[in-house]
């Protein structure tokens, strides 16, 4: 693990009212160094965007500036121009983002006449609303969207500038890029800042930008779980306001990306315990100790993998063959003490088969790398979870029967995420690729911007 310093420059003032020659030569060096194309914006100025309009935005405010209203000293217009400067950490291009009308806005812009202002004013509205919605694209990355309303979508015009209208200071909203989520703000000011020891700090933090593209924004909870530094944090309107340990699947295992809703809790769960760990954990046991060894661990051997499956002698079965993997058997271990789901899991039901639980193990949780599963996802503090997910309070349920669903009131939003670039204050730390990863999304984002540029 390593980190990386970095401070970004903004020695570049704007001009106040009355000064427009300067701003306007700012403006047009900002805009005009070449960059590589990689991306171009989805609606150019002055066209119409899907989604409430910006002239929706203008009605409903009477017309009023947003960038240049009366007490305005420009600096939220200098943020605004910052942002696309740095353009290329976001993988796009600058000169998309008609420089040339912007560059007149800005020299009408600190004119005497409302209507001229008023103008300027919304051609850098159209601007900023094409580069933020461009900024919200998701590349082919290896998330899986169990739940596809959770793929980041670009907003609507209007939303966006109400979002930026709302926000207690525009100059900090838009130099935080405060629509996109707080960890791809800080890997995007390291990119920006160009505080880079070396090439591949810099591919690291191009790989990990479209990464964090897949995270939340601000607003309600969110539970993100990093693999590759094996914690959780519990987000709230955009903050942290909890973390913990976890257990990850090991590198034969991984842990996916993904991205789901978390809807229920269970309760006294059984553990299915795959097939690949009955042979490697369970059979040699049995071979060794017989039923004695499954009845004190309290497992049960089912006849199928079917929902009507029923419970069958386990010494029936060949367990040398289990081990050897020349036969797949379903077990299962009943609730209790011994059982490794613990007293709950937490559900968000996809095709892989994962999800987030308690453990009884709690001695891996101290190791520095933990990475002991088959790819779900074991907590520090399941019971601290659950009460964080429903407000306050543990579920419970007056049975003790297994398999107690206690539904969530709303579904909460989980990601399984891969980052090894991560914001810590003024630096960047830097993780291991645990699951070599990162070199196969490198080369996907290569290719991706080579047919972009054409």
């Amino acid at each position: 693990m390593s980190a990386v310093n970095f401070s970004a420059n903004n020695d570049t003032r704007v001009g106040r009212p009355g000064r427009p020659a300067r701003l306007s030569l700012w403006l047009a060096a900002a805009l005009l160094v070449p960059q590589a194309a990689t991306a171009t914006a989805q609606a150019p100025i002055g066209h119409s965007i899907a989604g409430e309009t910006v002239d929706n935005f203008y009605a409903a405010r009477g017309g009023q500036p947003l960038w240049f209203g009366r007490d305005s000293d420009g600096a939220a217009a200098q943020a605004l121009f910052e942002l696309i400067r740095g353009a290329h950490a976001d993988g796009l291009d600058p000169n998309s983002y008609a420089p040339r009308e912007l560059d007149r806005a800005l020299r009408a812009a600190w004119s005497s006449n409302p209507d001229t202002i008023r103008r300027a004013d919304r051609v850098l509205s159209e601007m900023f609303v094409a580069y933020a919605r461009d900024m919200r694209r998701t590349l082919a990355i290896d998330m899986i969207w169990v739940d596809p309303e959770l793929r980041p979508a670009a907003f609507s015009p209007r939303q966006l500038l109400e979002a930026a209208a709302a926000a207690p200071a525009l100059d900090r909203y838009v130099a935080d890029v405060g629509w996109m989520n707080p960890i791809y703000a800080g890997l995007r000011q390291a990119m920006v800042a160009g505080a880079l020891t070396s090439p591949a700090e810099h591919d690291i933090l191009r790989i990990n930008l479209e990464r964090a593209r897949t995270l939340p924004a601000a607003g309600g909870k969110a539970v993100i779980v990093n693999a590759t530094a094996a914690e959780l944090q519990m987000i709230e309107n955009g903050r942290v306001v909890d973390t913990m340990r976890v257990v990850v699947g090991k590198p034969v295992h991984p842990t996916p990306m993904m991205a789901a809703q978390i809807r229920f809790t269970s309760l006294n769960p059984y553990w299915n315990v795959p097939a690949d760990l009955a042979a490697e954990r369970i059979a040699p046991n049995v071979v060794k100790g017989g039923a004695a060894y499954l009845r004190a661990k309290g497992y049960q051997l089912l006849s199928s993998w079917a929902d009507d499956a029923t419970v069958v002698d386990p010494m029936t079965v060949d367990w040398s063959a289990v081990a050897a993997g020349k036969i797949n058997v379903r077990v299962r271990q009943l609730p209790g003490p011994e059982n490794a789901m613990g007293r709950m899991k937490f559900m968000f039901p996809n095709a892989q088969g994962i999800y987030l639980h308690d453990t009884p193990e709690k001695k891996l949780l101290g190791e520095e790398s933990r990475m002991f599963s088959g790819g779900c996802v074991r907590l520090e503090d399941a019971p601290r979870l659950a009460r964080w997910l429903y407000g306050g309070q543990e579920p419970t349920t007056r049975s003790a029967s297994p398999e107690q669903r206690v539904d969530l009131p709303r579904p909460v939003p989980v990601y399984l995420t891969y980052l090894t670039a991560v914001p810590s204050g003024g630096s960047i730390t830097y993780l291991p690729d645990v699951y070599n990863r990162d070199p196969a999304a490198l080369a996907m984002l290569d290719r991706q911007n080579r047919v972009a540029s054409r």
